[in-house]
């Protein structure tokens, strides 16, 4: 994984795991809650999504060749689930495949047992987060590479924490209008990749599209 990779998964992961558009479904699923309580929240929420996001990566590609599934079936596949997710932040629409559906948001549990459902998992490591990381992951081939990946991941995770321990205040100084420029942007940013994802995995299982 040479710096661009880095570079490229670094935007994957922040435009599906944006700490900004994302702060608004933190905000409501703890509301009720004290700084202090959210502060708690963010932490056991950070610390699930590295569990997940570790295991995904570290076991992902091995658990697909059980199913007979290649990686190039993955980008094809994943990059369709990444480019919904991206065209539904350009519409400003929620992907219901991280956010759920509204029957789903129903049955969300009390604010003070969010941190893994539906925080972690599935809203900032649903399907396209999980395609990501696996892709990438099955981009390393030095111990180099694990170290960028391993960077570019708990980055990622930090500016999460950061976002999450200030909240409260970040939700007095954030205008609405700033929300939607970055949803708007990164789904661009995030529609873009998915398309290089499938024609990747394209360009294999399709050898006469090359």
């Amino acid at each position: 994984m040479d710096t661009t990779l880095a570079a490229g998964f670094f935007g994957a992961l922040f435009a599906i795991m944006n700490p900004i558009t994302n702060l608004p479904v933190f905000l409501s699923v703890t509301d009720g809650l004290t700084p202090a309580d959210q502060r708690k929240v963010a932490v056991k929420t950070v610390t699930y999504c590295l569990i997940l996001g570790g295991a995904f990566a570290a076991i992902g590609s091995k658990t697909l060749g059980l199913f007979g599934i290649s990686v190039n079936d993955l980008r094809v596949a994943g990059g369709l689930v990444v480019l919904m997710i991206g065209l539904n932040m350009l519409s400003g629409t929620e992907s219901t495949a991280h956010h759920g559906t509204e029957g789903e948001k129903k049955s969300y549990p009390e604010a003070d047992t969010v941190a893994f459902y539906p925080l972690a998992f599935p809203i900032l490591v649903g399907p396209g987060t999980i395609t990501t990381l696996i892709l990438y992951a099955h981009q390393m081939s030095k111990p180099m590479d694990v170290i960028l990946y391993a960077g570019v991941f708990l980055a990622v995770l930090f500016l999460l924490f950061v976002t999450f321990w200030n909240a409260a205040a970040l939700s007095k100084r954030l205008s609405d209008n700033a929300r939607v420029i970055m949803s708007r942007f990164m789904g661009m940013i995030l529609s873009a990749i998915a398309i290089s994802m499938i024609a990747d995995g394209l360009k294999v299982l399709l050898p006469g599209l090359a």
